[in-house]
């Protein structure tokens, strides 16, 4: 273990001087040492993993997604650990589970009790990184408990119309001279907006309008997968059907309405984009450039009219799955897409530890993303699956509390079963090479009774592992 602290900085300074002046020979070229690099962390809010045109999706245009996908490694599977905002971030930001970090739901910051884990932003500055956070928050660590997040700067100035400040706030911080290596977070809100966007709310009040909508003519036609796959688990409606005034309008749209909010969401990810261009040029300013490392994500997706859903809260691939992108000098694949498993929540703290030469805490169950972007990639044995999490639950004012409905998500490379833990019909096996838009059930298919088995035991596995308490259907345990 090293880690990068101001005395090995200092010392750096001072072998490059020597080499400098020819005294000694070594790694440094005119002045420069080699150094721990930037990092910089960029995610978006409620974005579907092909809610990019470097995604093949026509319906949207993302240049400054595109070009940074074409200058690093696109992920195609990357699953987030939870489809909600603050569950979701939670494991981003400590390497856990919703349900070992005790954050099941939204959740009120803690005020009162330190989580028993340590946060990225922490050990980060522990390490000598100077640690920015700029934007939307969401994160269950009060922001004034720098002691515990590890940020020691944060720019967060409001909840809603914020978006093009944080931009600005990002760039301002990236044309600033830095002494030591930097973390920094930029946490934009859109197109989160799309909750707004389905509730008919005014956008301006918010994160801004978006264009006109065009003559209902000239709306795009729906999704090939925008029905209700047959032999769907019965729970997941009902979830819908009891929010369905405030939270989950879709469940009383018609067609046309449908239409709309598709439109509307990719024209809220268009003017996020516009923003994460501002970001990412000046991420590639030339002192910048050489050593900095980009990441970009969402913490969840949103239904996009798919399976008649808007917004999160679902198991299909539109709110669980998520766009991941690395770039910069550190990644070596450029313009290169990446099809193996990932788990956006467990996989970025040890991803970016390893970057930065930093010892990760030994609990975590991620891993480092990191020989993935190397040149010619040979690892064979990577991982079987990648869990998501689910409760159909909203805010609570305290982590820990654990009494809502609850799914599980599994996906291996071929399939993906997901199963709740109530309801008549429990579980779905969805053949994800030959039905990417997840329409057949073959749960309920006896001759796929032998994968089906396969994906119960590989659940129960990490149920196991992981001490999750979640409980499986009877007729599966006996």
């Amino acid at each position: 273990m090293f880690l990068y602290n101001d005395e090995y900085l200092y010392m750096n300074k001072i072998l490059c001087f020597l080499v400098f002046e020819g005294i000694v020979s070594g790694g440094c070229s005119k002045g420069k040492v080699s150094a721990p690099p930037n990092i910089i962390y960029v995610m978006t809010d409620q974005q579907a993993f092909d809610a990019m045109s470097c995604a093949g999706n026509e319906l949207v245009n993302t240049p400054a997604l595109d070009k940074l996908a074409a200058s690093g490694l696109r992920f195609e599977n990357a699953y987030c650990a939870f489809s909600l905002c603050v569950p979701s971030r939670a494991a981003m930001f400590t390497g856990k589970m919703p349900h070992e970090s005790g954050i099941f739901v939204n959740t009120k910051p803690v005020k009162d009790e330190r989580l028993p884990f340590t946060i990225l932003g922490r050990l980060l500055k522990d390490a000598g990184y100077q640690t920015h956070y700029i934007g939307k928050w969401h994160l269950t660590v009060p922001l004034s408990d720098t002691a515990q997040h590890g940020f020691i700067g944060i720019d967060h100035p409001g909840a809603h119309g914020f978006d093009a400040e944080y931009a600005r706030q990002a760039v301002n911080f990236l044309n600033e001279k830095h002494e030591d290596p930097f973390f920094l977070v930029v946490s934009l809100v859109n197109p989160h907006d799309a909750c707004q966007l389905a509730r008919g709310e005014d956008l301006s009040l918010w994160e801004g309008p978006i264009p006109d909508l065009p003559n209902p003519d000239h709306l795009p036609e729906l999704p090939a997968n925008f029905e209700i796959p047959e032999n769907e688990p019965d729970y997941l409606r009902k979830w819908q059907e009891e929010n369905s005034e405030k939270v989950y309008n879709s469940y009383h749209w018609n067609e046309q309405e449908f239409k709309a909010y598709q439109w509307g969401y990719y024209r809220l990810v268009e003017k996020v984009d516009s923003l994460l261009a501002k970001v990412f040029d000046a991420a590639n300013a030339p002192y910048l450039r050489d050593n900095t490392l980009i990441i970009f994500s969402s913490d969840h997706g949103d239904g996009s009219s798919r399976h008649r859903w808007n917004q999160k809260t679902s198991p299909y691939d539109e709110s669980v799955r998520v766009p991941f992108i690395m770039a910069g000098a550190p990644v070596h694949r450029k313009g290169e897409t990446e099809s193996r498993l990932i788990s956006a929540g467990l996989d970025l703290f040890p991803t970016i530890c390893d970057f930065a030469g930093i010892e990760p805490p030994g609990t975590l169950r991620g891993r480092s993303l990191r020989p993935l972007v190397e040149k010619n990639p040979t690892i064979h044995d990577w991982r079987k699956y990648v869990v998501t999490e689910m409760s159909f639950g909203n805010w609570v004012n305290e982590y820990h509390t654990d009494t809502f409905p609850k799914a599980r998500v599994l996906r291996t490379d071929d399939y993906k079963y997901i199963v709740y833990d109530r309801g008549q019909l429990r579980e779905q096996l969805i053949d994800m090479r030959h039905d990417p838009g997840e329409m057949n059930n073959l749960a309920v298919d006896p001759e796929h009774n032998e994968v089906l088995q396969l994906h119960r035991t590989y659940l129960k596995e990490w149920l196991s592992e992981t001490n999750d308490k979640f409980r499986m259907p009877d007729e599966i345990l006996n």
